[in-house]
Order: C-alpha cells, then sequence, then structure tokens
C-alpha cells in the first residue's frame, strides 16, 4: 500500500479555527432554543447544502430546478419542524418525482434523484431529534449535541492525526489525503470524547462507545462518499463559502451521514437516554 506524500503539518489550521469558532458562534443560540428558531437555522444551511449540490451536479441547472430543490426542502422541513413525520415523506417523494421531471431534458437523473434525500432526510432528522423543549437539559438538545461533538471530535483527531503521522492512504482513488492514521486517530479521539460527555450526560460508558463508534463510522463514510461524488465531476471542493473547508457540503458531508445513524441507534435506544 503506497504512503501519502508528506505534507505541511496542519496546513491551514488557523482559518480552520477561526470558521469553526463563527459557525459555533451562529449555531449556539438556534440550538439551546430549539423549536422553530433552529428548524429556521437548519433551513438556511440546508438551503446553501442544497444550492451546492445542484450547482455541483447539474452545471447548466436553470433557476427552476434550484427552486423546486430548495422549495422541496422547506417544506419538508417545515413538516418536521411540527413532527409530522408523513408530511416530510410525502414532501420528499414529491420534490424527488418533480425534480427528475424536471431534470430529464438535460440528463443525470441520477444525481437529482440521490440529492434530494441526501440533503433533505438528514436535515429533516436533526430538526425532528432537536425537538422543540427549550435549554440544554433536554433530551434534544443532549441528544444532538452528542452526536455533532462526536462528528467533530473524529474530524479533529483524523486531522492532527493525519498530518503528525501520515502513512498508508485510506482511500487514494477517493482521497488521496486521508490516511488509515488519521482514521483510526479520529476514531480514537471521538470515543474519548463521547466517554467524557457521556460521563457529564449521565451515560453509561459502554453506551457511549456504543454510539460512537457507528457514528464516526458513518461519518467517514459520509466523507468518503462525498469524495467519490467530487472525484466522478471532476471537482475539487464544492465551494469557497469557508476558508479552509470550501463549500458548506465540503464541511458537513460527514454529519449528514451520521446524524441518520445516530437517529436510528437512538430509536433502537427507546427510553435509555437519561436525560428527559
Amino acid at each position: 500500500m503506497d504512503a501519502a506524500p508528506a505534507s505541511p503539518r496542519w496546513k491551514g489550521l488557523k482559518s480552520r479555527l477561526t470558521t469553526g469558532l463563527i459557525v459555533s458562534a451562529i449555531c449556539i443560540p438556534p440550538f439551546y432554543f430549539g423549536g422553530y428558531i433552529w428548524a429556521l437555522l437548519v433551513a438556511v444551511f440546508a438551503g446553501r447544502l442544497m444550492f451546492e449540490w445542484v450547482r455541483m451536479t447539474d452545471p447548466d441547472a436553470p433557476h427552476l430546478a434550484y427552486g423546486i430543490a430548495i422549495a422541496g426542502l422547506l417544506v419538508a422541513l417545515a413538516y418536521a419542524s411540527q413532527h409530522l413525520i408523513v408530511g416530510v415523506i410525502l414532501a420528499l417523494l414529491i420534490v424527488i418525482v418533480v425534480g427528475v421531471i424536471e431534470r430529464m431534458r438535460r440528463g443525470g437523473v441520477f444525481w437529482t434523484t440521490i440529492g434530494l434525500p441526501y440533503i433533505i432526510i438528514p436535515s429533516a432528522i436533526i430538526v425532528l431529534l432537536r425537538g422543540n423543549d427549550v435549554g440544554f437539559a433536554t433530551q434534544g438538545f443532549s441528544q444532538v449535541l452528542f452526536v455533532v461533538l462526536v462528528v467533530i471530535a473524529a474530524d479533529v483527531g483524523a486531522y492532527f492525526g493525519g498530518s503528525t503521522l501520515g502513512g498508508p492512504r485510506l482511500a487514494p482513488k477517493l482521497s488521496p489525503k486521508k490516511t488509515w492514521s488519521g482514521a483510526i486517530s479520529g476514531l480514537v479521539f471521538a470515543c474519548i470524547v463521547a466517554l467524557l460527555t457521556g460521563f457529564l450526560m449521565g451515560l453509561d460508558p459502554l453506551l457511549s462507545l456504543f454510539l460512537a463508534v457507528p457514528i464516526v463510522i458513518l461519518s467517514v463514510l459520509g466523507d468518503l462518499g462525498e469524495s467519490m461524488v467530487k472525484r466522478r465531476i471532476g471537482i475539487k471542493d464544492t465551494g469557497a463559502l469557508l476558508p479552509g473547508h470550501g463549500g458548506l457540503l465540503d464541511r458537513l458531508d460527514s454529519l449528514l451521514f451520521a446524524v441518520v445513524g445516530a437517529a436510528v441507534l437512538f430509536m433502537l435506544l427507546g427510553d435509555g437516554w437519561p436525560i428527559a
């Protein structure tokens, strides 16, 4: 297995930290209040994700294509904010049908078919998970916080571990910069953060690890999946919105997969979550 090429250690760290702090400052107040305020913030972020996806996969897309995709997203999130899951599903199915019909004239229906649920499903889930209860000591706040912290820890651990240790590539055909050392470092650091976070939330340590490991694996798969799409299309980044990160989709690709898997795990857990 070929070794990853040497690169300047911790390249772009300052811009990454600055961007991360700014985004965190924007997100924390709506995250605390939940409900419609949180749904509105998710709609803003998800709308940008949808815009980047359409622009990336359909360079000749007319305004109508963007409008259909974002309108379907907003309707689904409106239903999610009211916890109307059937409405979310119907909105998703309708926008896929309408989006595919519109795209058929140009070809590339596949990208529309997978792109709409790729953005809409995790966006709706993160609204549903957060719920309407206000405050830190609520189930929705603690569950979403656990997922976000684990995903961030996996990314930070992989960044520092991969930059420091280097070594064999994880998936050279998809993402040449990712290494096995980075993936393992990310998993280890995410598990440490999960244990600490779980301790503060009253989670059993084994439960914290049981939740963290699949969340990390899904976050890596989400990152690699987006890298595969970009390589297939022939672009490096989905945009330049976030200095040091690229587009918003480049930054949140890991979370999109992870939040879906986390929602399934929380459903299996049932009433086992300690904060209510």
